[in-house]
Protein backbone atom coordinates (compact mmCIF):
# COMPACT_ATOMS: atom_id res chain seq x y z
CA UNK A 1 0.00 0.00 0.00
CA UNK A 2 3.00 2.32 0.47
CA UNK A 3 3.37 2.41 -3.32
CA UNK A 4 -0.15 3.75 -3.92
CA UNK A 5 -1.53 5.70 -5.66
CA UNK A 6 -0.40 5.01 -9.26
CA UNK A 7 -1.50 6.24 -12.67
CA UNK A 8 -0.20 5.02 -16.05
CA UNK A 9 -0.97 6.89 -19.27
CA UNK A 10 -0.36 5.96 -22.91
CA UNK A 11 -0.57 8.15 -25.99
CA UNK A 12 -1.25 5.40 -28.49
CA UNK A 13 0.55 2.85 -30.62
CA UNK A 14 2.04 3.92 -33.92
CA UNK A 15 5.09 5.40 -35.57
CA UNK A 16 5.55 8.91 -34.19
CA UNK A 17 7.21 11.32 -36.65
CA UNK A 18 10.37 12.83 -35.20
CA UNK A 19 8.99 16.34 -35.44
CA UNK A 20 6.01 15.34 -33.25
CA UNK A 21 7.77 13.15 -30.70
CA UNK A 22 8.62 15.90 -28.18
CA UNK A 23 5.06 17.19 -28.11
CA UNK A 24 3.73 13.66 -27.80
CA UNK A 25 5.99 12.89 -24.85
CA UNK A 26 5.15 16.19 -23.19
CA UNK A 27 1.43 15.61 -23.65
CA UNK A 28 1.54 12.16 -22.05
CA UNK A 29 3.59 13.45 -19.11
CA UNK A 30 1.20 16.34 -18.59
CA UNK A 31 -1.81 14.02 -18.61
CA UNK A 32 -0.14 11.66 -16.15
CA UNK A 33 0.63 14.56 -13.82
CA UNK A 34 -2.97 15.77 -13.98
CA UNK A 35 -4.25 12.33 -13.05
CA UNK A 36 -1.71 11.92 -10.28
CA UNK A 37 -2.60 15.25 -8.67
CA UNK A 38 -6.15 14.00 -8.28
CA UNK A 39 -4.95 10.76 -6.68
CA UNK A 40 -2.63 12.61 -4.32
CA UNK A 41 -5.57 14.66 -3.09
CA UNK A 42 -7.50 11.49 -2.29
CA UNK A 43 -9.51 11.39 -5.51
CA UNK A 44 -10.74 8.13 -6.99
CA UNK A 45 -9.01 6.12 -9.68
CA UNK A 46 -12.00 6.86 -11.95
CA UNK A 47 -11.57 10.59 -11.45
CA UNK A 48 -7.86 10.24 -12.26
CA UNK A 49 -8.18 8.25 -15.49
CA UNK A 50 -10.99 10.42 -16.83
CA UNK A 51 -8.97 13.57 -16.14
CA UNK A 52 -5.84 12.12 -17.74
CA UNK A 53 -7.69 11.05 -20.88
CA UNK A 54 -9.57 14.35 -21.03
CA UNK A 55 -6.19 16.08 -21.15
CA UNK A 56 -5.18 13.89 -24.10
CA UNK A 57 -8.49 14.53 -25.88
CA UNK A 58 -7.86 18.26 -25.53
CA UNK A 59 -4.37 17.95 -27.01
CA UNK A 60 -4.41 18.07 -30.85
CA UNK A 61 -1.27 15.92 -31.07
CA UNK A 62 -3.22 12.75 -30.20
CA UNK A 63 -5.80 10.67 -32.08
CA UNK A 64 -8.64 11.46 -29.69
CA UNK A 65 -10.94 14.43 -29.22
CA UNK A 66 -9.62 17.45 -31.12
CA UNK A 67 -6.81 15.48 -32.81
CA UNK A 68 -8.93 12.61 -34.12
CA UNK A 69 -8.29 11.13 -37.54
CA UNK A 70 -10.98 11.50 -40.19
CA UNK A 71 -13.42 9.03 -41.70
CA UNK A 72 -13.47 8.33 -45.43
CA UNK A 73 -16.00 11.15 -45.68
CA UNK A 74 -13.70 13.62 -43.96
CA UNK A 75 -15.51 13.78 -40.60
CA UNK A 76 -14.73 12.86 -37.00
CA UNK A 77 -16.36 9.90 -35.24
CA UNK A 78 -15.02 8.97 -31.81
CA UNK A 79 -15.22 6.07 -29.35
CA UNK A 80 -14.49 5.95 -25.62
CA UNK A 81 -14.88 3.68 -22.61
CA UNK A 82 -14.45 3.78 -18.83
CA UNK A 83 -14.62 0.95 -16.29
CA UNK A 84 -14.65 0.88 -12.50
CA UNK A 85 -12.72 -2.06 -11.06
CA UNK A 86 -14.55 -1.95 -7.71
CA UNK A 87 -18.05 -2.46 -9.09
CA UNK A 88 -17.29 -3.66 -12.66
CA UNK A 89 -19.53 -0.85 -13.85
CA UNK A 90 -18.70 0.41 -17.32
CA UNK A 91 -19.82 3.07 -19.78
CA UNK A 92 -18.97 3.66 -23.40
CA UNK A 93 -19.85 5.66 -26.50
CA UNK A 94 -19.14 4.88 -30.13
CA UNK A 95 -19.24 6.78 -33.44
CA UNK A 96 -20.05 9.96 -31.49
CA UNK A 97 -19.73 13.32 -33.22
CA UNK A 98 -19.39 16.95 -32.16
CA UNK A 99 -18.38 16.11 -28.57
CA UNK A 100 -15.11 17.55 -27.25
CA UNK A 101 -14.57 14.90 -24.57
CA UNK A 102 -16.12 11.50 -25.34
CA UNK A 103 -14.51 9.98 -22.23
CA UNK A 104 -16.62 12.24 -20.03
CA UNK A 105 -19.74 11.21 -21.92
CA UNK A 106 -18.80 7.56 -21.47
CA UNK A 107 -18.62 8.12 -17.72
CA UNK A 108 -22.11 9.62 -17.77
CA UNK A 109 -23.39 6.55 -19.61
CA UNK A 110 -21.98 4.46 -16.75
CA UNK A 111 -23.35 6.65 -13.98
CA UNK A 112 -26.66 7.92 -15.39
CA UNK A 113 -28.07 5.04 -17.46
CA UNK A 114 -28.72 1.32 -17.13
CA UNK A 115 -26.77 0.69 -20.35
CA UNK A 116 -23.10 0.12 -21.08
CA UNK A 117 -22.76 1.67 -24.53
CA UNK A 118 -24.59 4.30 -26.56
CA UNK A 119 -23.75 4.89 -30.20
CA UNK A 120 -23.90 7.58 -32.88
CA UNK A 121 -27.13 9.64 -32.82
CA UNK A 122 -28.28 8.05 -29.57
CA UNK A 123 -25.05 9.01 -27.83
CA UNK A 124 -25.33 12.60 -29.07
CA UNK A 125 -28.96 12.76 -28.00
CA UNK A 126 -27.96 11.57 -24.52
CA UNK A 127 -25.21 14.20 -24.40
CA UNK A 128 -27.78 16.93 -25.05
CA UNK A 129 -30.00 15.58 -22.25
CA UNK A 130 -26.97 15.66 -19.92
CA UNK A 131 -26.27 19.26 -20.86
CA UNK A 132 -23.01 18.55 -22.69
CA UNK A 133 -22.62 21.19 -25.41
CA UNK A 134 -21.95 20.14 -28.96
CA UNK A 135 -18.94 21.64 -30.71
CA UNK A 136 -18.45 22.26 -34.44
CA UNK A 137 -16.83 19.44 -36.41
CA UNK A 138 -14.16 21.87 -37.56
CA UNK A 139 -13.01 22.40 -33.98
CA UNK A 140 -12.08 18.70 -33.80
CA UNK A 141 -10.19 18.61 -37.12
CA UNK A 142 -6.53 19.58 -37.26
CA UNK A 143 -4.58 20.53 -40.37
CA UNK A 144 -2.42 17.46 -39.79
CA UNK A 145 -5.45 15.14 -39.77
CA UNK A 146 -6.89 16.77 -42.87
CA UNK A 147 -3.55 16.52 -44.70
CA UNK A 148 -3.25 12.81 -43.95
CA UNK A 149 -6.88 12.21 -44.94
CA UNK A 150 -6.36 13.85 -48.33
CA UNK A 151 -3.11 11.99 -48.87
CA UNK A 152 -4.83 8.66 -48.24
CA UNK A 153 -7.55 9.48 -50.80
CA UNK A 154 -5.04 9.76 -53.64
CA UNK A 155 -5.42 7.00 -56.27
CA UNK A 156 -1.80 5.92 -55.80
CA UNK A 157 -1.91 6.04 -51.99
CA UNK A 158 -0.13 3.25 -50.12
CA UNK A 159 -2.44 2.13 -47.26
CA UNK A 160 0.51 1.05 -45.11
CA UNK A 161 2.44 4.29 -45.60
CA UNK A 162 -0.69 6.32 -44.93
CA UNK A 163 -1.07 4.76 -41.51
CA UNK A 164 2.50 5.74 -40.63
CA UNK A 165 2.67 8.80 -38.44
CA UNK A 166 -0.76 8.13 -36.95
CA UNK A 167 -0.94 8.17 -33.19
CA UNK A 168 -3.27 5.48 -31.92
CA UNK A 169 -5.88 5.27 -29.21
CA UNK A 170 -5.06 6.99 -25.90
CA UNK A 171 -5.79 5.72 -22.43
CA UNK A 172 -5.03 5.55 -18.74
CA UNK A 173 -5.22 3.11 -15.84
CA UNK A 174 -4.94 3.96 -12.16
CA UNK A 175 -5.14 2.58 -8.64
CA UNK A 176 -6.11 4.96 -5.83
CA UNK A 177 -5.22 5.05 -2.14
CA UNK A 178 -8.12 2.71 -1.38
CA UNK A 179 -6.78 0.11 -3.81
CA UNK A 180 -9.54 0.61 -6.37
CA UNK A 181 -8.55 0.41 -10.04
CA UNK A 182 -10.09 2.00 -13.13
CA UNK A 183 -9.40 2.39 -16.83
CA UNK A 184 -10.32 4.89 -19.53
CA UNK A 185 -9.69 4.75 -23.28
CA UNK A 186 -10.54 7.19 -26.09
CA UNK A 187 -9.92 7.30 -29.83
CA UNK A 188 -10.74 8.80 -33.18
CA UNK A 189 -10.32 5.32 -34.67
CA UNK A 190 -8.63 4.27 -37.89
CA UNK A 191 -7.59 6.75 -40.54
CA UNK A 192 -10.13 6.93 -43.41
CA UNK A 193 -12.38 4.34 -41.76
CA UNK A 194 -15.89 3.72 -43.08
CA UNK A 195 -18.62 5.85 -41.57
CA UNK A 196 -20.17 4.05 -38.59
CA UNK A 197 -17.16 1.81 -37.99
CA UNK A 198 -16.86 0.79 -34.34
CA UNK A 199 -13.51 -0.51 -33.16
CA UNK A 200 -12.29 -2.10 -29.98
CA UNK A 201 -12.22 0.97 -27.77
CA UNK A 202 -15.90 1.09 -26.85
CA UNK A 203 -16.19 -2.69 -26.45
CA UNK A 204 -15.83 -3.89 -22.85
CA UNK A 205 -12.98 -6.38 -22.54
CA UNK A 206 -11.39 -5.12 -25.74
CA UNK A 207 -10.55 -1.43 -25.40
CA UNK A 208 -10.32 -1.67 -21.66
CA UNK A 209 -11.15 -3.65 -18.55
CA UNK A 210 -10.78 -3.11 -14.81
CA UNK A 211 -11.25 -5.49 -11.92
CA UNK A 212 -10.03 -4.85 -8.38
CA UNK A 213 -9.25 -8.54 -8.00
CA UNK A 214 -6.75 -8.49 -10.86
CA UNK A 215 -5.85 -5.11 -12.37
CA UNK A 216 -6.71 -2.64 -15.13
CA UNK A 217 -5.86 -2.48 -18.83
CA UNK A 218 -6.24 0.10 -21.59
CA UNK A 219 -5.36 -1.08 -25.10
CA UNK A 220 -4.22 0.64 -28.28
CA UNK A 221 -3.52 -0.66 -31.76
CA UNK A 222 -5.49 -2.17 -34.63
CA UNK A 223 -9.01 -2.46 -33.30
CA UNK A 224 -10.21 -5.40 -35.35
CA UNK A 225 -7.20 -7.47 -34.26
CA UNK A 226 -7.75 -6.52 -30.60
CA UNK A 227 -11.42 -7.48 -30.81
CA UNK A 228 -10.72 -10.96 -32.13
CA UNK A 229 -9.03 -11.92 -28.86
CA UNK A 230 -10.81 -9.51 -26.44
CA UNK A 231 -7.30 -8.38 -25.58
CA UNK A 232 -7.89 -6.38 -22.40
CA UNK A 233 -9.74 -9.21 -20.68
CA UNK A 234 -7.32 -11.79 -22.08
CA UNK A 235 -4.40 -9.99 -20.45
CA UNK A 236 -6.18 -9.94 -17.11
CA UNK A 237 -7.03 -13.62 -17.49
CA UNK A 238 -3.35 -14.46 -17.75
CA UNK A 239 -2.61 -12.16 -14.82
CA UNK A 240 -5.22 -14.07 -12.81
CA UNK A 241 -3.39 -17.28 -13.64
CA UNK A 242 -0.09 -15.62 -12.75
CA UNK A 243 1.00 -16.78 -16.18
CA UNK A 244 3.98 -14.56 -16.93
CA UNK A 245 5.03 -16.76 -19.85
CA UNK A 246 1.66 -16.49 -21.56
CA UNK A 247 1.45 -12.69 -21.33
CA UNK A 248 4.08 -12.10 -24.02
CA UNK A 249 2.05 -14.44 -26.22
CA UNK A 250 -1.10 -12.45 -25.55
CA UNK A 251 0.63 -9.14 -26.26
CA UNK A 252 3.82 -9.68 -28.20
CA UNK A 253 3.00 -12.21 -30.88
CA UNK A 254 0.18 -9.98 -32.07
CA UNK A 255 2.66 -7.15 -32.43
CA UNK A 256 2.58 -7.45 -36.20
CA UNK A 257 -1.01 -6.24 -35.93
CA UNK A 258 0.11 -3.33 -33.75
CA UNK A 259 -1.35 -4.29 -30.41
CA UNK A 260 -0.02 -2.38 -27.45
CA UNK A 261 -1.68 -2.80 -24.06
CA UNK A 262 -1.00 -0.62 -21.07
CA UNK A 263 -2.00 -1.88 -17.67
CA UNK A 264 -1.49 -2.30 -13.98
Amino acid sequence: MDRLPVVVVHGGAGNIPKERSDKSRSGVCSAARAGYVILQKGGSSMDAVVEAVTQLENNPIFNAGCGSVLTAGGEVEMDAIVMDGKTLASGAVSAVRNIANPVQLARLVMEKTSHICLTAHGANQFARVMGIPEVPQESLITEYSRMRWKKNLAPDANPVECQMGKMGTVGAVAVDIDGNVACATSTGGLLNKMEGRVGDTSCIGCGGYADNQVGAVSTTGHGEAIMTVTLARLILFHMEQDDSQALPLACGELGQQRLLPGGL
